[in-house]
């Protein structure tokens, strides 16, 4: 085994949206969001140069995906083709638990609305 990385949730980059990890920092092929949205809350329109794929485990989310709106709800996955704008909001009441799996070590963000 080259290299062999332990962390723990607790030790990512945090926000008051949730964890990051970013792969490059542990010498990982692929980068996520551990997301802890708030209600009304959530991430302009912007893009990737590659897919991405949402695990939603808690919540309600309103997904908006190129010129498509949808309502996603705990155990609904969708993958984002790389280039299509895309976008989310937590529609419910209660904060969202998902995940955001970027398959790549650096993740690479257009942003096309105000954040």
């Amino acid at each position: 085994m080259d290299h062999f990385t332990h962390t723990t949730v607790d030790e990512l980059a945090r926000s008051d949206q949730g964890s990051v990890f970013h792969g490059h920092e542990h010498g990982a092929t692929v980068s996520f969001f551990l997301s802890r949205t708030a209600p009304g809350r959530g991430p302009g329109l912007h893009t990737h140069p590659y897919e991405e794929t949402f695990i939603v485990q808690e919540g309600n989310v309103r997904f908006r995906v190129g010129e498509q709106t949808v309502e996603a709800t705990a155990g609904d996955l969708l993958v984002v083709p790389a280039g299509v704008p895309h976008g989310f909001v937590n529609s419910g009441s209660t904060p969202i638990r998902q995940m955001s799996i970027h398959p790549v070590a650096r993740m690479e963000t257009e942003w096309l609305e105000d954040q």
